[in-house]
């Protein structure tokens, strides 16, 4: 029996799991880590705080999983998507990562679109439009803020890159991950010399790319040493966070949409080619699967109600540390005492603007019509229906883009594990909602899918794929919600579109 190793490189926590090679999961391990907000929009974390919470993270796991590591055949990635660090001819950082959440980079994102225009971004690149997300955005920002830093650049690196350069020594990445970087051409498959021109950029300062599931090499004598891995073990090339989590719930051919409620919220339906979206509402991105490609729609997600648990929830913590009682059981429960609506109240839950399909850059949390009647389960349920909201809205713009109807709504990441959000999902959206029963550790199996594929132990990833993943019974909408959901969508289009030249003016 082999063993393969699922890496999930989220933005608030580590996830390691271990599968034997029938895709049974052996044992996994979680370490949360909180990120650095040193101001208002920038989000980072220095290179070593993530080596490290990945260092503890394998070697709990391995003296968990109690297998015989000589048995460990691969190891694959799942990494959130565009956070990025500069670093210098010795591979010393110029700095820490800035994490995908940052926003400093308002005003260069404006100035690149404003330079190549949304069209041709949106021609080459897939994306929508010019964010500050986006590390070209980031990179500028660097380059104005850190001009001496920014000429002592040797290699630019997302997560992902920068973990296979720790683990193996090699310099390599991928296009599911660099596609929303604004300086890859998804069309060529090559590097998009207007940006790098624009941003004075070498495409020799970038990694090589691969294709996801492709071996890369073998893990380095002294990291396998003090990490208790074999020194054979073989490094496959991984995807980013969204397209893993996509396979790793089933989500592997056309016509599946799933949505992912981690600490981003995100929304993919796979395509055979990529499909260019004329009114600018739905990017395109490249897949983990070979030659596949994925429409995806992200907003805020998860993080949100992380913020509550941590800003409003002292006492379901405490209870959590003396019972082991979930604090965000105890969320659910509370919020399950509010009727559908939340008696008009209205969350929109954009920490750090809004996605797909509103597209605010500018656009901040807000909460509406709060009454004296509203307790803090009010608030409390009102997040999660406006997480549900974003996802109906998602929803229905991927429906128009593709012009087909999807039946189904397939759920993973942490809000797959609320029995109550699933429900509310299905209430808003109309639509039956899938879990599985390995949602909590979708990515981790998608980056294990990868892993294998790269060694031959899974010939194709979608077969794959869909044989291991075993599905839950489906949570079916209430219609007697349906009217409550219809008017509480309906305010909440309203207020995200009525805001918009507000938070504009004010972010000015």
């Amino acid at each position: 029996m082999q063993y393969i190793l699922g890496v999930d490189l989220g933005t608030t926590a580590v996830k390691i799991a271990i599968f034997d090679e029938t895709g049974n999961k052996i044992a996994d391990h979680t370490e949360e880590y909180d990120l650095w907000t040193p101001k208002p929009l920038y989000a980072e974390l220095p290179a070593e705080r993530y080596w490290e919470v990945f260092c503890k993270t394998m070697k709990l796991l391995l003296d968990k999983s109690k297998v015989d590591r000589k048995r460990i055949d691969s190891l694959s990635v799942s990494a959130q998507g565009e956070t990025l660090v500069f670093l210098d001819k010795d591979d010393r950082p110029l700095g820490n990562f800035i994490v995908w959440i940052d926003r400093r980079a308002h005003a260069e994102a404006s100035e690149l679109e404003a330079i190549l225009s949304r069209r041709e971004i949106h021609a080459a690149t897939g994306q929508a439009y010019s964010s500050p997300l986006w590390p070209a955005a980031k990179i500028l920002w660097f380059k104005r803020n850190n001009p001496e830093a920014f000429s002592k650049i040797r290699k630019i690196m997302l997560i992902e890159d920068y973990f296979f350069h720790r683990l193996g020594g090699v310099f390599r990445g991928e296009g599911s991950l660099w596609c929303s970087s604004l300086l890859w051409n998804m069309h060529t498959r090559e590097w998009w010399e207007p940006m790098l021109d624009t941003l004075g950029v070498r495409a020799d300062q970038l990694p090589e790319l691969r294709e996801s599931g492709e071996k890369i090499g073998t893990v380095l004598p002294q990291v396998a040493h003090a990490l208790g891995l074999p020194d054979n073990l073989t490094l496959v090339m991984g995807g980013m966070d969204q397209a893993c989590g996509a396979i790793g719930v089933g989500n592997v051919k056309p016509g599946i949409f799933s949505e992912s409620t981690g600490s981003a919220l995100a929304a993919i339906t796979m395509l055979r080619e990529p499909m260019i979206d004329e009114a600018y509402f739905m990017p395109c991105f490249y897949g983990a699967i070979k030659d596949s490609y994925m429409l995806q729609a992200a907003s805020s997600g998860g993080i949100a109600v992380k913020w509550l648990r941590d800003a409003l929830c002292d006492g379901e913590r405490s209870l959590e540390k003396e019972t082991g009682i979930s604090a965000y059981a105890e969320m659910d429960r509370l919020a399950a005492t509010v009727p559908p609506a939340c008696d008009r109240l209205i969350v929109l839950p954009y920490f750090q603007g809004s996605g797909q399909p509103v597209n605010d850059r500018y656009a901040k949390c807000t909460i509406y019509g709060l009454s004296l009647n509203h307790t803090r389960a009010h608030i409390l349920r009102a997040f999660m229906e406006g997480i549900a909201a974003t996802i109906s809205q998602m929803l229905t713009t991927i429906q128009n883009v593709i012009g087909a109807e999807i039946d189904e709504i397939i759920s993973l990441s942490g809000g797959a594990n609320s029995p109550l959000w699933c429900r509310i999902k299905a209430d808003v959206t109309g639509k039956p909602l899938i879990t599985t029963k390995n949602t909590r550790e979708a990515a981790c199996l998608g980056a294990a899918l990868l892993a294998g594929h790269g060694t031959g132990v899974f010939p194709s990833i979608p077969e794959a794929a869909l044989k291991i993943v075993k599905r839950n019974n489906p949570y079916l909408p209430n219609p007697e919600n349906r009217a409550a959901y219809d008017d509480m969508l309906r305010r909440f289009s309203l207020l995200a579109e009525g805001l918009k030249p507000i938070n504009k003016d004010i972010a000015l």
